[in-house]
């Protein structure tokens, strides 16, 4: 680990974001673990480079590593909302306050459900996802009078195989539970939470981002569910920056629900997409015996593409919204299987992947991609007994092509997100 400094406010991270008098850094001087920023909710225009500071300095994405903070780019003075200190290792994003007054504890015990979700799409990496129902992680939330204020604990995990871990800053669960507390202002009251997962880790179908979500919204509840879904996000992407990177494409739709669009992530915008109800879809969703961390997908994706392939990501991507809005299910098929950017690059590292798709268009999808950053499969069709046929091709190829044992089901959309239970 890099050697620890403290660089303080007044000013401007390298994400272009700037941090307002009394915030400070004391992460690593120099590091390779993303410095992400969260904005609030907003539907404003983006926020302009400071007079004098180069747009081009800037990383092209959030999520990237930040090579050295330096005190010419910390000196900028403007509004953010958000505290970044070292904790151990990690780097621990802490949130202000942002309702009006602090609310009261209205509940005692709440447990929330948390749903499983396909990042991507295909095409709409790191900017599209959508819910999935019947799936997904349990938190359940209780008020301990003997923990100290704003502490969060973890009581138990169940489901994991003893993976994961109880203590609530290196959990998801935990980090968005504590960040949960932060924007509600809440000092005075400790928490105590217990998880359980019903989704596989490194499954593709949005572990962490179900659990963040299960806990976000379990302790929203307590306190009278003051804080919006949106608003929500914002805790939900911290810890999805600490565990997997800063991007929104599952955590935005495990709490809103159905499809969610983020179109933009400085500052965070993010568009509730409605599938018509009346129009029938399915996700066939087939999960081998083969785990796929987020990170370590991530880091076999290129850092430049061509401008063909650009055009080309960029149509597909266009015409997922629209077979979104217009309650498509094959062209949302067809467009969520024209991925040239990020697939070709992972889906050789899941063994099978490629007979899979063949047998799952054969079988009658209308298309087949990774769900996230895999291994996980998902196909899209607008028959449920059809699904049940397109999963047992999918599990056969997957056996007979990767020589891996897997799961099938075939789920509708869920549109409406994290819930009470």
């Amino acid at each position: 680990m890099a050697a620890t400094g403290v660089l303080r406010a007044p000013g401007l991270l390298p994400c272009g974001y700037q941090l307002s008098e009394g915030c400070h850094y004391g992460g690593p001087v120099q590091s390779s673990i993303p410095i992400p920023c969260i904005p609030q909710f907003s539907t404003e225009a983006p926020l302009r480079a400071p007079t004098g500071v180069s747009p081009a300095s800037y990383p092209r994405r959030l999520h990237s590593p930040l090579k050295r903070v330096s005190r010419k780019q910390l000196r900028h003075v403007c509004k953010a909302s958000l505290v970044v200190t070292a904790e151990k290792s990690a780097d621990i994003i802490q949130l202000q306050r942002i309702t009006e007054t602090v609310p009261e504890v209205a509940l005692k015990s709440v447990r929330a459900f948390g749903p499983a979700t396909v990042a991507n799409l295909g095409p709409g990496f790191d900017y599209l996802g959508c819910a999935l129902d019947g799936l997904g992680d349990y938190v359940t939330a209780e008020v301990r009078d003997e923990l100290e204020g704003g502490a969060i604990v973890i009581n138990s995990i169940t489901g994991d195989g003893g993976r994961l871990s109880l203590e609530a800053n290196d959990n998801c669960a935990g980090i968005a539970a504590k960040a949960t507390l932060q924007l509600l202002g809440v000092t005075d009251v400790g928490i105590a939470l217990t998880l359980e997962k019903g989704l596989p880790l490194g499954s593709g179908l949005g572990s962490s981002a179900a659990s963040a979500a299960a806990a976000a919204w379990a302790v929203n509840a307590l306190f009278g569910g003051v804080l919006t879904r949106a608003q929500l996000v914002e805790a939900g992407l911290v810890s999805e920056a600490t565990v997997s990177g800063y991007h929104a494409d599952n955590i935005a739709p495990a709490i809103m629900g159905g499809f969610v669009l983020v179109r933009s992530y400085n500052p965070l915008q993010l568009i509730p997409l409605q599938y018509p109800e009346d129009r029938s879809l399915y996700f066939v969703v087939v999960t081998p015996a083969f785990e796929a961390p987020t990170r370590e997908m991530r880091a076999v994706l290129p850092q430049e593409v061509t401008l063909k392939k650009h055009i080309a990501n960029c149509s597909q991507g266009a015409a997922l919204v629209a077979a979104i809005l217009t309650g498509q299910a094959d062209l949302l098929g067809s467009a969520l299987s024209s991925d040239t950017i990020v697939e070709p690059r992972r889906g050789p590292l899941i063994p099978g992947l490629a007979a899979v798709k063949v047998s799952a268009m054969a079988a009658g999808a209308f298309g087949c991609t990774i769900s996230g950053a895999g291994p996980t499969a998902v196909a899209i069709t607008d028959s449920e007994e059809k699904g049940k046929q397109i999963g047992e091709a999918m599990q056969a190829a997957f056996a007979e092509n990767g020589r891996l044992k897997s799961t099938a089901a075939v789920l509708s959309l869920n549109r409406e997100g994290a819930q009470v239970v």
